[in-house]
């Protein structure tokens, strides 16, 4: 996958909020997480006395997750994040993972994962687009869970007939500024650009940017529907092919 933040060896923790978090995403998370490492650690935290979590102790046993039970003290007060956030410091400290999942919506995991990060360690993100934005910002990577639910019911990455037409992207400034922005970083003196280093310019600086929300499941196909850029193909010295694009202004 063009732009990945990791390595397909990376050791991740997935640390899920089900406070926070609906059952249906289980199998889209997993799948997700899958194409930047390896869940070594799979944890969900919550009250499972509670009946409003029944949904996910299904998806438990079919995706080997483990549960952490965390009693509600006080009512209206959540103790699922501080839980979560004590174990993850726990496993933070044992220097055996290279980057960890974060699954909730909840803005009390900003400082998480902020913390994380001074570390070294990849941080991915994984909410409701009503997530807040100091979260989202806070990871290398946030992938919005209704990208994933969709995906799952249609059982494809990208959508027939749902991908935005040219013009449409076209009069996406914030799109465009990405694109534009992110080649003019990584290209070389005539303006090309290789696609990976421009996806990975792209996630610095928009952490929740995604294909899918277009309608595509690659950004080259996103690119090249925009019909501002050229794309071109190249073989490297190891022989392999790279996709390299040029903003059509540049001629």
């Amino acid at each position: 996958m063009s732009g990945n933040l990791a390595s397909e060896a990376d050791r991740l923790a997935v640390l899920i909020d089900a406070d926070n978090a609906s059952a249906a995403i289980a199998d889209g998370l997993l799948a997700e997480v899958a194409k930047y490492g390896v869940a070594s650690v799979k944890r969900i935290y919550g009250d499972w006395t509670d009946n409003r979590l029944g949904s996910w102790k299904e998806c438990l046993l079919r995706n080997s997750i483990q549960p952490i039970q965390q009693f509600g003290y006080t009512k209206g007060k959540n103790a699922t994040d501080s839980a979560m956030i004590i174990d993850a410091m726990d496993l933070l400290y044992t220097r055996r993972f290279d980057g960890f999942c974060i699954v909730s919506s909840d803005s009390d995991f900003t400082r998480l994962a902020s913390r994380i990060r001074e570390d070294g360690l990849q941080v991915y993100g994984f909410g409701e687009r009503k997530t807040p934005q100091p979260f989202v910002v806070a990871c290398h990577k946030f992938i919005y869970t209704e990208l994933l639910i969709m995906a799952e019911a249609e059982g494809v990455a990208e959508i027939p007939g749902k991908s935005k037409a040219g013009n449409e992207l076209r009069q996406d400034t914030r799109l465009l500024r990405l694109l534009r922005s992110s080649v003019e970083a990584v290209s070389d003196e005539d303006g090309w650009a290789q696609l990976g280093p421009v996806g990975s310019h792209i996630a610095k600086q928009a952490p929740d940017f995604d294909v899918r929300e277009y309608g595509f499941s690659k950004l080259s196909g996103l690119v090249s529907a925009t019909e501002l850029f050229d794309v071109t193909q190249r073989t490297l010295a190891n022989n392999k092919s790279a996709t390299y694009i040029r903003d059509k202004r540049k001629k």
